[in-house]
């Protein structure tokens, strides 16, 4: 179906009486999804070419007073019912437009993804990139916290917890610190929600593979939903996050995509498989180490040269960090090898030249995934254009390495002050194309450094009385 003809279908439906209202959604650059919803009756044609007016200044980091006015503009091929809402309701995912230049905003997420596309197309090495992301989360029955200057805590509760067995009311079938990976119901106490969650997902447009309890206790889930291409994959990373919340509101539950908030278990992450299509040919397949091609590997050479300052944005918080620690099947080293999932980069096991593919298993779902896919795909591109090689793969396991080999790998980031510090050394890559501006890329660092980084170096952590209190 045409846009144009998809756009008449949306009136039909208004003047029919199914719609009912309109709502308009877009990311922020830190990957906080803002909305604001029109009744259905006073929506015209026109918003779809010339956008709709918000003020830019109230997003943070975006414009300044003085020059405050934006466009929004609904991407029609985005279209999908909110399963949420009493009154029908269809939702968009939006662009942001500068109305001073005609131009897609230089920090609006989604459009500095399309443009990262359109330099790929330019370069002449591909034309589509398939993304396959796979977000994991926490669903907790209640979550309590507070930062004070006087006090600070947090405390979860989950009915799944080994904790909670002491508890009155218990009734066992609790699920140990990395014991939750495929138990069964009752133990798997989520799986109607789950399903309840596919079903949702399933009605706003998106196709799901599989769902499961995962490993770490406390209601670890994942979801896993169907490949697409990269801006498809964003904004399903963004629905997908969308129902989770959701539908545990609705259990009298809270879902998190925060990546460790649970200390000495497994964090949630986003591991995200890549591969760059040309004319309908997957450019990924051939016969070079498991079957790959030469520009699979020169896509991992790129990865692995930028790995450190991709995090910046495919880990983008503090609590990122606590997440990438040897032991815990997160990477903690930039290599590559086949099936080895102490490895940055994974070459998964496939039967089928169309199916060949890289996965990079350092990023999470907790800032912006347009940011982070966008990051990715350069990267990919620049080690294609430049020939990077990516080296010998890491075919053992990482975290048993002795020293001397270990000491041979480069590490991934382990703070995120660092993959800021490593984000404003290397970044020129991000620019080519006019993907990335300077000017985008200062403002994120920059806010990074003043409204997380600094104020957590600031604030004494309740770990901090039990080792030096008496001192």
């Amino acid at each position: 179906m045409s846009d144009k003809i998809e756009n008449e279908a949306i009136f039909d439906d208004i003047k029919a009486g199914k719609v009912q209202f309109v709502d308009f959604m877009f990311n922020d650059m830190f990957g906080t999804l803002h909305h604001f919803t029109c009744p259905a009756a006073s929506l015209s044609r026109e918003v779809f070419e010339e956008g709709i007016p918000f003020d830019g200044s109230s997003i943070r980091a975006w414009q300044s007073i003085d020059k405050s006015d934006m466009l929004l503009k609904p991407d029609i091929k985005t279209k999908f019912v909110d399963p949420f809402r009493e009154n029908s309701t269809v939702c968009f995912f939006s662009d942001v437009y500068d109305p001073r230049t005609g131009l897609r905003y230089e920090k609006d997420p989604r459009s500095i993804l399309v443009n990262a596309l359109e330099y790929l197309k330019s370069t002449g090495i591909g034309d589509t990139v398939f993304l396959g992301p796979e977000p994991e989360f926490f669903v907790f029955d209640s979550v309590r916290y507070s930062s004070q200057k006087n006090a600070s805590f947090y405390q979860l509760e989950s009915s799944e917890s080994p904790w909670s067995a002491e508890y009155e009311g218990s009734l066992g079938h609790k699920i140990g610190h990395k014991g939750g990976y495929f138990p069964a119901s009752p133990t798997d106490s989520l799986v109607d929600f789950r399903s309840e969650v596919v079903n949702h997902i399933h009605s706003m447009g998106m196709e799901c593979e599989v769902h499961h309890h995962e490993v770490a206790t406390c209601g670890q889930c994942e979801i896993d939903f169907k490949f697409a291409d990269a801006v498809t994959s964003a904004d399903n990373v963004n629905r997908l996050k969308y129902a989770v919340k959701n539908t545990a509101f609705k259990y009298n539950k809270t879902a998190t995509f925060m990546p460790k908030p649970i200390f000495e278990d497994n964090g949630s992450g986003m591991h995200v498989h890549l591969s760059i299509w040309k004319d309908g040919k997957n450019l990924f397949s051939g016969d070079e180490y498991s079957m790959l091609s030469k520009t699979a590997l020169f896509a991992i050479g790129g990865i692995l040269k930028h790995g450190r300052s991709i995090q910046a944005f495919t880990n983008p918080t503090d609590n990122s960090f606590k997440r990438l620690i040897p032991g815990y099947e997160a990477p903690v080293k930039l290599a590559y090898s086949a099936s080895n999932r102490s490895a940055a980069v994974r070459i998964p096991y496939t039967a089928s030249d169309k199916s060949r593919r890289i996965e990079f298993r350092c990023p999470d779902s907790s800032g912006s995934p347009y940011l982070a896919f966008s990051a990715m795909i350069m990267a990919a591109v620049d080690g294609i254009k430049n020939q990077i090689e990516p080296g010998m793969p890491m075919d053992k396991n990482i975290y048993d390495l002795p020293p001397e080999e270990l000491s041979d790998l480069v590490s991934t980031c382990s703070t995120q002050e660092q993959s800021i510090d490593e984000l404003e050394k290397d970044f020129n890559w991000l620019k080519n194309g006019d993907v990335f501006s300077e000017s985008m890329i200062k403002s994120y660092i920059d806010y990074k450094r003043e409204f997380e980084i600094l104020p957590l170096k600031l604030r004494p952590n309740p770990y901090e009385f039990e080792l030096y209190y008496n001192v």
